[in-house]
């Protein structure tokens, strides 16, 4: 029998190899917002939105000061961190711009709306929010179509005021 994975498991962390603490702290904590749980000697620290134990962990256990990943080998393309709220979405664009942060790109990909950028180590970073899934596009049949179309950046910023 194939073994179909519990539709209620979800992904609860991921460790981001970095070359320094403190610099991929102000891309994680100070624009977009993370809390900081707990250091891990001064190695590692542990953060999260709403107090949870830890949503990202930022080590340099393999790679202090190193540089990073080639672009062109295996390994993680992106970490999707899922805003609840079209507004919140929002509100995290608009702080990255007004740091000055690069944007490498931005989709609407008909089930979600999403921001590409990279974080200071060259990690693939997607912020995006979920459309409703009545509001998922789909075939005559009913599957999922998906699709990577130009975002309205300008409409989604204007719910950030």
């Amino acid at each position: 029998m194939k073994y179909i994975i519990p539709s209620n498991t979800r992904i609860g962390h991921v460790h981001l190899k970095v070359a320094d603490i403190e610099r991929s702290l102000r891309f994680y904590r100070d624009i977009l917002g993370f809390e900081i749980q707990q250091y891990y000697g001064d190695s590692a620290v542990f953060i999260s939105a709403g107090g949870y134990h830890h949503h990202i962990g930022l080590n340099t256990w393999h790679s202090k000061n190193a540089g990073p990943a080639p672009v062109h080998a295996a390994g993680l393309y992106h970490v999707a961190i899922l805003y609840q709220e079209r507004k919140d979405l929002a509100v995290v664009l608009k702080r990255v711009i007004d740091a000055g942060y690069p944007i490498t790109g931005a989709a609407d990909h008909g089930v979600s709306e999403a921001i590409y950028l990279d974080d200071p180590d060259r990690n693939g970073i997607e912020l995006y929010w979920d459309r409703p899934k009545e509001l998922w596009p789909t075939d005559n049949e009913g599957n999922l179509q998906m699709v990577t179309e130009p975002l309205d950046m300008e409409a989604l910023l204007q719910l950030a005021v």
